[in-house]
């Protein structure tokens, strides 16, 4: 079973989705369907997961956070959560290409595949994928918005 809560956000209300025990996702108001491939959900705003997501993210953007501590549990193939882990450990404020994170995890030639995995990635600001750049500094695809990513990445910076 999957419980979700709606918080609103500079960027618009994100959907928080958690199973018993992690957070599976966080959701743009205008999401693709099937980007995330989630079950059916209940609005749970009580559940213990999704209120520690809501005060983390709310810290986030008030500029008092800069790491998350949540369980996550992102569903997806064994590349696609090697691909998630890399972009865990990107810091804060700091941004990578493609290709670097395609040789962080052993699979230099995997960028296209990476690009991928980086675009599926259901747990999105928390786990980074806004701070995935082209290797020429270009913004790239994101799906929350190329405004978005740019809010996220200036929010960073400041």
């Amino acid at each position: 079973m999957l419980h979700r809560t709606t918080l609103p956000s500079p960027l618009g209300d994100l959907t928080l989705v958690a199973d018993d025990t992690a957070l599976v996702a966080i959701l743009w108001p205008d999401d693709k369907p099937g980007r995330v491939r989630l079950e059916a959900t209940t609005e749970r705003p009580d559940h213990p997961v999704l209120a520690a997501a809501a005060t983390q993210l709310g810290e986030y953007f008030a500029g008092t956070r800069t790491t998350f501590d949540l369980p996550l549990g992102p569903r997806g193939t064994a590349f696609q959560r090697d691909v998630w882990r890399a972009l865990d450990a990107i810091p804060y404020g700091e941004t990578r290409s493609y290709a670097d994170i395609a040789r962080a995890i052993g699979r230099p030639t995997a960028t296209r595949a990476v690009g991928a995995a980086n675009g599926r990635n259901p747990i999105t600001i928390v786990t980074p994928c806004h701070r995935v750049i082209g290797r020429s500094g270009a913004l790239t695809g994101f799906a929350g918005g190329l405004a978005a990513k740019q809010h996220l990445l200036a929010h960073e910076q400041r």
